[in-house]
């Protein structure tokens, strides 16, 4: 039965393993997906001088580098002892998981040991870095602070110097209205990051909207905010409640599905959000989600001593 005109498709796990019921199967679509049907050298990136490999299965022999490849060279999945259809359920449910998913529960949906399922997560979120892009048009800014309470805290964890945002990774996020957006942890939530990370982040022209915070006093663009101390939330096409919903969808996956995030991962993390909401929203087919996964997994390979040291 045909889809429904503007909405998307959502494949079951069973459709998923009959999409990809073994690891050639997994090879063949990571070779259309990212290759489109010219292998490129994941070692220096050639396309010209490359030729099949007969004595390796799945793999080609770069005639510039003089090196062999196959389309996991350099990617997320280099070296890769775990089976190449585990790997797509691990895909399939963080890019279908609207609060994510855990390791723990990972590690038993694949019967793999946790720290396996752990550093899997940590490279597929790894893959969900995009590439620089800017927001333009109307775009929302406002700043999250992510970390537990020090009152629940143990005694030699806390910091004892006050309560809030203490003990908290500060974060800023912007969003373009009914677009994409961009979220990345801050050293120091003030006017000089607020103004770098909108000039990294937005398109001159653009007009940015915040809450009543002073750090967005300096922004080098036309500005307006909501003073939300006094009960403002909304005046007319000024607020914040896109920007505030995604923190909300933030949170309650770090509460609720991952229950502790690292300063030292916490950009990975918001990179898997960030990534849900800009190519596997919900207008987007289950497939596509995955296939922009794929396609932007290549030169992010990542050791496990690299993520644990």
């Amino acid at each position: 039965m045909p889809k429904a005109k503007g909405t998307a498709e959502t494949i079951s796990i069973p459709q998923l393993m009959r999409k990809f019921p073994d690891d050639d199967a997994c090879i063949k679509w990571l070779e259309k997906v990212r290759w489109n049907g010219k292998p490129v050298c994941g070692h220096c990136g050639c396309m010209d001088k490359v030729s099949d490999a007969p004595s390796k299965k799945h793999a080609y022999w770069c005639g510039d580098c003089r090196e062999h490849f196959t389309v996991k060279t350099n990617t997320i999945l280099h070296g890769t002892r775990t089976s190449l259809q585990n790997w797509m359920i691990a895909i399939y449910s963080v890019m279908t998981a609207r609060k994510g998913i855990s390791a723990m529960q990972l590690s038993k949906e694949l019967g793999v040991q946790y720290r396996t399922a752990w550093y899997m997560l940590h490279r597929i979120r790894e893959a969900c870095k995009t590439g620089e892009f800017k927001l333009e048009g109307v775009v929302e800014m406002d700043e999250a602070y992510i970390g537990g309470k020090e009152s629940n805290k143990h005694a030699d964890k806390k910091l004892n110097a006050g309560r809030g945002a203490v003990g908290k990774t500060p974060v800023i996020g912007a969003r373009e209205r009914k677009g994409k957006t961009i979220a990345k942890p801050v050293d120091k939530p003030n006017m000089e990051t607020a103004r770098q990370v909108a000039s990294e982040t937005v398109t001159p022209g653009s007009v940015i909207y915040t809450d009543e915070s002073g750090i967005y006093n300096d922004l080098p663009f036309a500005h307006d905010s909501v003073n939300h101390s006094i009960g403002e939330y909304v005046r007319g096409d000024v607020h914040t409640n896109s920007m505030e919903s995604v923190w909300a969808v933030f949170k309650r996956s770090v509460h609720g599905t991952w229950h502790h995030v690292s300063k030292k991962h916490l950009h990975r993390y918001l990179n898997e959000a960030t990534m849900r909401l800009n190519d596997g929203n919900v207008r987007a087919d289950t497939v596509d989600r995955m296939d922009a996964l794929a396609r932007n997994m290549g030169g992010k390979r990542i050791k496990y001593r690299e993520l644990v040291g």
